[in-house]
């Protein structure tokens, strides 16, 4: 289950949007997000599908290694749309002992379970296609604005940046401690929930301990090479737009375009 997730990860290939600047794929990304929940209709998501499944046609990733992480988010998945199922007042269509089953809340469920799922591919294909320095690169450029009120921009994409390094690693490092406990006797697998639920607390000891080592270490390291902030910090690789980017910008716009307007005159 663990080397299911697939965030943080980076899948290194040859393609366009590879090579598009990470301010492009921040603002698409946000953009097909926002669009998704902007959309109250299936013909909208009919072109949110298509505009993803260009992206990922695009992108060179395979298919299979994309939605290898919805395995890891099937379970929010499914409470959230059994949420909306049963929750929703309306018309009913069908009567389970004391639950009811509404047409609205089946739009409803349908609705949340293909944004949700849009959603995360959208992110995985920004976040498998962008090195974590390049999203730190692109997340300060386009927060520069806020340096005049003295928000600290550097320091917040440098977190975000160490905080998706983390995650692969710290799934390495739950794999081996599960690995190890395994070996001495330890099941992850068989009873219920609740019990496999309780089978992980051991986990955590370890895991917590593992990770503020790494932090400490990483702290230290950073300090031993003068590390002190953004103020004055040149760029080897500086992000300057190419016609590439500037064309991603214009099929992003004509996508909002598509999936908005012609979206709800269709309707």
């Amino acid at each position: 289950m663990l080397r299911d997730i697939t965030l943080g990860q980076y899948y290194q290939t040859d393609s366009i949007i590879h090579k598009l600047d990470p301010r492009v794929k921040i603002v698409t990304t946000l953009m097909f997000i926002v669009s998704l929940f902007i959309v109250d209709n299936f013909i909208g998501y009919i072109i949110a599908a298509l505009f993803l499944i260009m992206e990922i046609k695009l992108s060179k990733v395979p298919v299979k290694f994309i939605f290898k992480g919805m395995k890891s988010i099937f379970f929010l998945l499914m409470i959230t749309m059994l949420f909306n199922l049963f929750l929703t007042p309306g018309e009913a269509i069908i009567q389970i002992w004391k639950l009811t089953i509404t047409r609205e809340g089946l739009i409803l469920a349908i609705r949340m379970g293909i944004r949700l799922i849009f959603l995360i591919t959208g992110s995985s294909i920004m976040t498998l296609t962008t090195t974590p320095n390049n999203l730190t690169d692109g997340l300060e450029k386009l927060m520069n604005p806020l340096k005049k009120v003295h928000v600290p921009v550097h320091e917040i994409s440098m977190m975000m940046s160490i905080a998706l390094r983390f995650i692969p690693i710290l799934l390495e490092e739950t794999d081996k401690i599960m690995k190890a406990q395994i070996a001495r006797g330890a099941d992850f697998e068989s009873g219920s929930i609740m019990k496999r639920a309780k089978a992980l607390v051991p986990l955590l000891v370890p895991l917590f301990i593992s990770a503020f080592r790494r932090a400490n270490d990483l702290a230290m390291a950073m300090e031993a090479r003068c590390y002190r902030g953004g103020d004055g910090r040149t760029k080897m690789k500086p992000l300057i737009y190419q016609k590439r980017d500037y064309i991603a910008y214009a099929v992003v716009l004509l996508y909002i375009v598509l999936c908005i307007v012609i979206g709800r005159i269709l309707l």
